[in-house]
């Protein structure tokens, strides 16, 4: 099975994310956003079954820096523009599978996507 796991390296969900994988023995592929990249192709994949409201963290730091005009007027586009600009705004981790894109991390959720 193919497992790819998006997000950024210090990231704590991420970490949770690795460990929960490694200790069930499933092999991955961990994609950095900022040593790896982020370009339209790859956030369109991630919008294909996910909405731009799940994806956009409006908890972090970078939401949170941006002004008040982008943050009251926040729509798909602007959003996107957003996302690609500035990857750590993607809520962590985005998680693909064959069967699955998944945004975030909780054990029991990924216990239930890998039940063999």
């Amino acid at each position: 099975m193919s497992i790819t796991l998006y997000g950024i390296k210090n990231c704590d969900t991420i970490k949770k994310a690795k460990k929960w994988l490694e200790s069930e023995q499933l092999e991955y592929h961990f994609h950095d956003y900022r040593s790896d990249g982020l370009d339209s192709d790859l956030l369109a994949l991630f919008l294909e079954t996910q909405s731009w409201e799940v994806l956009l963290n409006k908890r972090g730091t970078t939401w949170r820096a941006q002004s008040d005009a982008v943050k009251n007027n926040i729509d798909r586009q602007s959003a996107i523009a957003l996302m690609l600009e500035h990857p750590a705004m993607i809520k962590r981790p985005v998680l693909i599978t064959p069967n699955t894109v998944q945004v975030g991390f909780k054990a029991d959720l990924y216990q239930t996507i890998f039940a063999r």
